[in-house]
C-alpha cells in the first residue's frame, strides 16, 4: 500500500472517529428537541420513537400561554446571569491587572490560592457560604445569589485576565505615563482595548456558568418567585411520581436558546480569548 493510500485511509479513519464523537455529543440535544414535539404519552412509550409519530406544539403553546412560572424563572435567570457576568468582568479586569503589573512576593501564592480554589467541589463551601450570607441577611435574595456566584467565578477569571495583561508589553504603559497619562487612564484607554478578546471570553464564561447553575440557586433561594430556571424546573416540573417529559424538554429547548445564540455570535472571541490566555499564561 502506497504512502498516499495510507494517508487517505488515515484521513478517513480520523473523520469517522470525529463523526462518531459528534453524533455522541449531539444526540442528547436531538432527543430533547424531538421529545418536545411529542405528546407525554408518546414520550413514555417503550421502545421509544426516534421521530415523533404525530408532532405537536401543545407543550410549546401550553408553556407560553398558561405557565406563568416559567417566565418568572426565565427572567430571574437573565437578571442573575447578567449582573453576575458584569460584576465578575469588572472585578476580574481590575484584579487581573493588579496581579499582572504589581509584582510582590505574594503573587505566586495568590495565584496558587486561586487555582486551588477550583479543585474543591462547590458543595464543600455551601454550608459556610449559607452561614455567611445568613449573618448579613442575604439568604433568599437575588443580591446574595449574585454575590455567591460572582465569588465562585472570580478565581478563574482573575487568573485568566492576568495572563492577558502579562502578554501586553509594559513599554506601552511606560510610554503613556511619560506622555502624562495616569494609571487608570492608561488602563482604560491603552491596555483594555488590547485585551478585548479576553474580556469577552471572561464575560461569556461567567454568563454561561451562571445560567446553568443549580446548587447555589437551590440552596440560597427558597422563594419561588426568586428562583432561577434550573432550580425552578427541578422543583416545580419534576414530580415525585411522574414527569411531564414533553414540557420538561420544551423548557430545556427554550432555556438553551439564549446560550446557543450567545455562543454562536461570540464563539470566535471566546475561543480566541481562552486559547490566547492559555498560551500567554
Amino acid at each position: 500500500m502506497g504512502t498516499k493510500n495510507k494517508r487517505i485511509l488515515g484521513d478517513v479513519f480520523k473523520y469517522l472517529v470525529l463523526a462518531i464523537i459528534l453524533i455522541f455529543l449531539l444526540f442528547p440535544l436531538y432527543w430533547v428537541l424531538m421529545t418536545s414535539f411529542k405528546t407525554n404519552m408518546e414520550a413514555y412509550r417503550f421502545p421509544p420513537t426516534m421521530v415523533p409519530e404525530a408532532p405537536t406544539l401543545n407543550s410549546y403553546i401550553s408553556l407560553f400561554t398558561q405557565d406563568n412560572f416559567f417566565f418568572t424563572y426565565y427572567i430571574n435567570n437573565f437578571i442573575v446571569s447578567g449582573f453576575t457576568a458584569a460584576i465578575t468582568l469588572v472585578l476580574a479586569v481590575m484584579s487581573g491587572y493588579a496581579l499582572s503589573r504589581f509584582k510582590i512576593g505574594w503573587n505566586k501564592w495568590i495565584v496558587a490560592a486561586f487555582m486551588s480554589a477550583q479543585m474543591f467541589p462547590i458543595v464543600s463551601r455551601m454550608i459556610s457560604l449559607y452561614d455567611l450570607l445568613g449573618k448579613i441577611h442575604l439568604i433568599n435574595t437575588r443580591t446574595g445569589l449574585i454575590l455567591a456566584l460572582t465569588a465562585a467565578m472570580l478565581p478563574f477569571t482573575i487568573t485568566l485576565m492576568a495572563s492577558f495583561f502579562d502578554g501586553i508589553p509594559k513599554e506601552l504603559e511606560e510610554a503613556a505615563i511619560v506622555d502624562g497619562a495616569g494609571r487608570i487612564q492608561t488602563l482604560f484607554r491603552i491596555i483594555m482595548p488590547l485585551v478585548k478578546s479576553g474580556m469577552v471570553a471572561v464575560g461569556i464564561y461567567a454568563f454561561l456558568m451562571t445560567w446553568d447553575d443549580y446548587l447555589h440557586a437551590v440552596t440560597l433561594i427558597q422563594d419561588d418567585s426568586l428562583r432561577t430556571l434550573s432550580a425552578g424546573v427541578a422543583l416545580r416540573y419534576l414530580g415525585e411520581l411522574s414527569y411531564d417529559w414533553s414540557k420538561v424538554n420544551t423548557i430545556s429547548v427554550v432555556g438553551i436558546l439564549p446560550i446557543m445564540l450567545l455562543f454562536f455570535f461570540f464563539q470566535k472571541y471566546m475561543v480566541k480569548g481562552l486559547v490566547a490566555g492559555a498560551v500567554k499564561g
